[in-house]
């Protein structure tokens, strides 16, 4: 073993004060403050809340400020932490029924001062959360009281509430869901059969669920927006994690910044939520809509985690698995309880039937000669034998005692037939514990169905699950930017103005836009929107990129001297990279480029004696989409001297511009050709 010196310096020393302490605080925030655990699905600060609540109850509403204060008893952080947790909860709406303002889960207005609201238990948290029984205790931070170091849930509560939190190098995020959905859940899980559930939101909501991964994965939540009419537009629902103020900030910041237009927006919002937002002229509801889930929170991605805390070790689980435990845990619990009652059923009616032989058998009589407390107890004990087969269990000497302080009046007035009808009763009861004991999954699913009963008849889902589509930014941005190119100067950009209306090309296209550039000599690239830059005087197109685009070209290859035509879709590309749509000669020239499907052409050839007609007419639709790089077919064995677009074939009326070419020899003779599509560029 090699001795390690380091330790014994003082920087060594040191860092292991530092490691220890270090380490020993990041498993105090991890299981004492920011995890929740799984047993009964709260934080501790949560825990010790409802526990004091339960401590103070008597029925009525207690001050916020005296809950907090007592809650400092058990909770050493601080009355702030106290409050802002109790507020929380509370607005959840399960646990806590409140009185005053505690605050607006839809505008994020806070809470009233803790001396001005009140609350207490609701009937359900009585009902399901405690029983001294069933509960483990240990002191408190100052060991002047007892808290509970789990209460025994027998609700799914940390899936119901849900939860936050950060500690050191975790975090927590755990989606509420529906209580129905949840014990329907749990009956499922009884019965051995399949189920499924999703989250759902008090602030309802649309839910794209087709990316969660049961407790993790990714959610996108949307606000559920009325069209009034074209011009009016209304906001109902919003999403998880927003509120009305941080999405209508949201909104505003989009509209400053040129995303969308609209003449004003107004927050109605009390008890439901209502933001109306009126359009600009030339908007129209039906694109503002989608620009509004396209650019601001009306649309929200959110990333489950499911970190929690299980035999005080935190670890990452799912849904199901936390759901499977709770309903393991719930028969236990309720087994634990029947057992419980039936001890103490048994309890009961051996008192009974002790009190029962001992006045109707006038044992009492057989103690009037002793002179002794010695003495009256063996008798009492010697006079009970011949009766112990009627005994639940042995006879002990508090039981003798028990007897003994049996008042006479009680004796004079003593109801045989009632005392055997409350026998009868317990054996009844006894009987019932018994017969739940032998099926405790059929009890426990029964107790489900009660819980459904008496608390699931307003608890409906809140939140539409639904599927929808990605909304394209690019498609739904407004087309604020003017792309000017001014062909004598070779400048390009959002920047520039117009300078010859002939010759400079103009294109309306947004800031996500990418613009495709197509130059004369068969080089083209992709560049993003630029307020200024020199592409040069010899661009011969340029526009934004559009799927599925149809380009028509005929151009000349210059060093054959040779015209083709082609036709291919808009390419694949690496932004900034150039691609060339022919072999680049000094003389290879574009003669005519044409977007769109169902074009056609007029070429004019060089006269030939032999000719016949020196005019050939082009159908593009005749060609066959290649690829980009695709040579294409020849037009012709004779030199071209023109082409213009024309708006159909058989001599229609020539439309757009000539281009005139200079005089070229003699082309060398030469098949048609069409090279395959070569290898294609992968898209950035």
């Amino acid at each position: 073993m090699t001795f390690d010196h380091s330790l014994y310096t003082p920087y060594g020393k040191l860092h292991k004060l530092f490691d220890e302490n270090f380490l020993e605080y990041t498993s105090y925030v991890v299981r004492e403050r920011a995890i929740p655990d799984i047993d009964d699905g709260f934080k501790p600060v949560q825990r010790r809340i409802l526990q004091t609540l339960y401590n103070m109850d008597d029925g009525r509403f207690h001050k916020v400020a005296n809950v907090v204060g007592e809650t400092m008893k058990l909770h050493p952080h601080g009355d702030a932490s106290i409050f802002a947790a109790l507020v929380n909860l509370a607005n959840k709406g399960f646990l806590i029924e409140t009185q005053g303002n505690f605050g607006n889960i839809y505008t994020g207005d806070e809470a009233s001062a803790a001396r001005y609201i009140e609350c207490r238990l609701t009937p359900l948290a009585k009902e399901v959360l405690f029983n001294k029984d069933l509960t483990e205790y240990e002191e408190s931070y100052d060991g002047r009281m007892m808290e509970p170091v789990s209460l025994p849930a027998k609700v799914p509560m940390l899936l119901l509430l849900g939860a936050e939190g950060i500690a050191v190098g975790m975090a927590t995020k755990i989606m509420p869901h529906n209580f129905q959905e949840l014990l329907e859940a749990q009956k499922a899980v009884l019965r051995g059969e399949g189920f499924q559930i999703y989250p759902d939101f008090i602030k309802k909501g649309l839910l794209d669920v087709s990316q969660y991964e049961d407790g993790n994965g990714r959610l996108r939540c949307r606000a559920r927006i009325e069209e009034v009419n074209e011009k009016t537009i209304v906001i109902r629902e919003i999403p998880y994690t927003t509120t009305t103020e941080s999405l209508i900030d949201s909104i505003e910041k989009a509209a400053k910044s040129g995303k969308l237009k609209i003449s004003s927006i107004s927050d109605y919002t009390a008890e439901e939520v209502e933001i109306e937002i009126k359009l600009a002229r030339g908007i129209y509801a039906n694109d503002t809509i989608k620009a509004l889930y396209a650019f601001t929170d009306c649309e929200v991605p959110i990333s489950p985690n499911l970190t929690l805390i299980k035999d005080e070790i935190p670890e990452i689980s799912s849904v199901s698995e936390v759901l499977r435990h709770n309903t393991d845990k719930l028969v236990a619990d309720l087994t634990r309880e029947l057992e419980i009652e039936l001890n103490r059923l048994l309890e009961k009616l051996h008192a009974r039937k002790l009190e029962q032989i001992f006045i109707e058998e006038r044992l009492y009589k057989r103690i009037e000669e002793e002179k002794s407390y010695k003495g009256i107890l063996k008798t009492i004990e010697e006079s009970l034998l011949p009766y112990k087969d009627e005994l639940v269990r042995e006879v002990s000497r508090e039981d003798i005692e028990r007897l003994l302080e049996i008042r006479i009046k009680r004796i004079s007035r003593y109801d045989i037939d009632r005392q055997q009808k409350e026998i009868n009763a317990i054996n009844k009861d006894i009987k019932a514990v018994k017969t739940s004991l032998k099926d405790t999954i059929g009890y426990t699913v029964t107790y489900i169905d009660r819980l459904l009963q008496k608390y699931g008849k307003n608890q409906q889902r809140q939140t539409e699950l639904t599927e929808f589509t990605e909304v394209s930014i690019r498609k739904v941005a407004l087309s604020n930017l003017t792309m000017v190119y001014n062909r004598n100067t070779g400048f390009l950009g959002s920047g520039l103005k117009v300078e010859d209306e002939k010759s400079d090309i103009v294109v309306h296209c947004s800031e996500y836009d990418k613009l495709l550039l197509i130059f004369s000599d068969g080089m083209y690239k992709v560049i993003p929107v630029t307020d200024k830059l020199f592409v040069g005087h010899d661009l011969e197109w340029f526009g934004t990129v559009e799927k599925d685009q149809c380009f028509n070209i005929v151009y000349r290859d210059g060093q054959e001297n040779v015209s083709y035509v082609k036709r291919f879709m808009t390419p694949k590309f690496i932004l900034e990279k150039e691609y060339s749509l022919f072999d680049r000669h000094k003389r290879s020239k574009i003669l005519l480029l044409l977007i769109g499907n169902d074009k056609y052409a007029r070429v004019s050839l060089m006269p030939s004696p032999r000719a016949k007609s020196n005019i050939v007419e082009i159908d593009f639709n005749d060609y066959l989409i290649k690829g980009a790089s695709a040579k294409g077919k020849r037009v012709s064995m004779r030199v071209v001297r023109r082409v213009v677009e024309a708006s159909g074939l058989e001599n229609k009326q020539e439309q757009i511009r000539t281009l005139p070419l200079p005089g070229l020899g003699q082309l060398n003779e030469g098949q048609e050709t069409d090279s395959g599509d070569e290898k294609k560029n992968t898209d950035e």
